[in-house]
């Protein structure tokens, strides 16, 4: 189903575009430039990710998804998406359409909220940099009150998710 606010947005983007470069010429350039920039530094990390959740989605069947991080799953589903979440290191520019992937192959919404907010909040990845800043105690505590708070959110987002 598409959203029906897509082309408003583009229209809003558009506009404001216009008023922007009838404003400023040089200054509407300079930024398209830098976006486009922008633009072609997120490129590879999105492609790359999107390519391997595409992959993975075509060897794991929607069925293991719904089993392993659907609505059903239960606890077991928002371990496993904080497990993945903890330990991958990707930014969320590619988180987000990823967990849309994943919801429309099966996976629960509250599940992905988890998965996120841990994607977000724990760095076990970067938890070796963030020691060498802010010592190895705050790391640890900071890093399980987000993990618990991912808990939280994935709560109260089935709870809205109901409504």
């Amino acid at each position: 189903m598409k959203d029906p606010s897509i082309p408003i947005f583009y229209g809003l983007a558009l506009t404001w575009l216009f008023v922007s470069f009838r404003k400023d010429k040089e200054k509407t350039i300079q930024a398209l430039r830098r976006a486009y920039r922008s633009f072609l530094f997120i490129l590879p990390p999105f492609a790359v990710v999107i390519l391997l959740i595409s992959l993975l989605l075509v060897f794991l069947p929607e069925k293991t998804i719904v089993t392993l991080i659907g609505e059903g799953s239960g606890f077991v589903g928002y371990f496993i998406a904080s497990i993945a979440g903890s330990i991958t290191l990707i930014p969320g520019f590619v988180a987000f359409p990823m967990a849309k992937m994943l919801l429309e192959n099966g996976a629960g919404i509250a599940q992905m909220a988890v998965f996120i907010s841990t994607l977000m909040m724990v760095g076990i990845v970067t938890a070796p940099l963030e020691t060498q800043y802010f010592r190895f105690r705050a790391t640890l505590w900071r890093n399980l009150l987000a993990y618990f708070y991912a808990f939280v959110i994935g709560y109260i987002v089935s709870i809205v998710a109901r409504w």
